[in-house]
């Protein structure tokens, strides 16, 4: 598929004047998928919050291209997060560098399409190990350090997509539907703790990733319809969403869902 260039993909950012968070300079931050897409979003957002940012992704180039652009506070180590132990070794990699994680951000997803008929027992395991299991075990790989803290804020991101019912992908639906049990239960278990954890549900956002692989005439027009504002969504907006979460103000916000995207549901 390629872009129709007469579409705008341009979402309107400019008139828009962001908040600062005091609450966030000199936290400790760590997200996955960082290197682009919303993850970048997220980590630059944070750096520019006055945060030290550490983030996970298998992506060298577009890694240290993130880092050479923000600087030295945000730091990142090479992950494969479908292996478990290289994900707690790359973690304590920067633990020891940034400090005991205050934010955790579980970013690090892939939405690629696939049809129910062709679907094999390994891809399924793969698309849970891809899109979900690697964050109850960052969760787990940070808890410890938050309870010694005092309290702390994990932000898992989901998708609208099997909200609206959305096809072409069960086993990513299914994984990003799981994101809200592992939120709910996990409030519970550490918000003794002041541990806070939450879900940022966005809509479809205008990656470089999207617009290259899914964007059309017909799929841009068919998304209008179902959205109640009428402009495309920037990964910025996530991001902002995920820095309330992780601030002071929204320290009695757990256990909840917060929506990104534009009345589409």
């Amino acid at each position: 598929m390629t872009i129709i260039t007469c579409i705008s993909l341009e979402s309107n950012i400019m008139p828009h004047k962001f908040a600062i968070y005091p609450s966030l300079l000199d936290k400790t931050v760590f997200v996955t998928g960082g290197a682009s897409g919303i993850g970048a979003e997220i980590v630059s957002a944070f750096s520019q919050q006055g945060a030290k940012v550490g983030f996970l992704d298998l992506d060298e180039g577009a890694s240290q291209a993130l880092c050479e652009k923000l600087g030295d506070r945000v730091q990142f180590e090479l992950c494969d997060l479908r292996e478990i132990d290289v994900l707690k070794s790359a973690m304590g990699k920067l633990v020891d560098r940034l400090g005991a994680v205050d934010v955790l951000v579980n970013n690090a997803a892939r939405d690629d399409r696939h049809d129910w008929k062709d679907v094999t027992a390994e891809y399924w395991d793969e698309r849970m190990s891809t899109n979900l299991r690697h964050q109850f075990f960052a969760i787990q790989n940070v808890a410890d350090g938050m309870i010694a803290k005092g309290g702390g804020s994990i932000i898992n991101i989901g998708s609208n997509s099997w909200w609206e019912a959305g096809g072409g992908f069960p086993a990513y639906a299914t994984a990003k539907s799981a994101v809200h049990g592992l939120t709910r239960t996990m409030a519970r278990d550490l918000g003794q703790h002041r541990i806070r954890v939450n879900t940022v549900v966005p809509g479809w956002i205008m990656t470089e990733r999207q617009k290259a692989l899914w964007v059309t005439r017909e799929a841009i027009e068919n998304h209008y319809n179902r959205q109640c504002l009428p402009d495309l969504i920037d990964p910025i907006f996530v991001a902002r969403m995920v820095l309330f979460l992780a601030s002071d103000d929204a320290s009695m916000c757990t256990a909840n869902n917060y929506m990104v995207e534009a009345g589409s549901i």
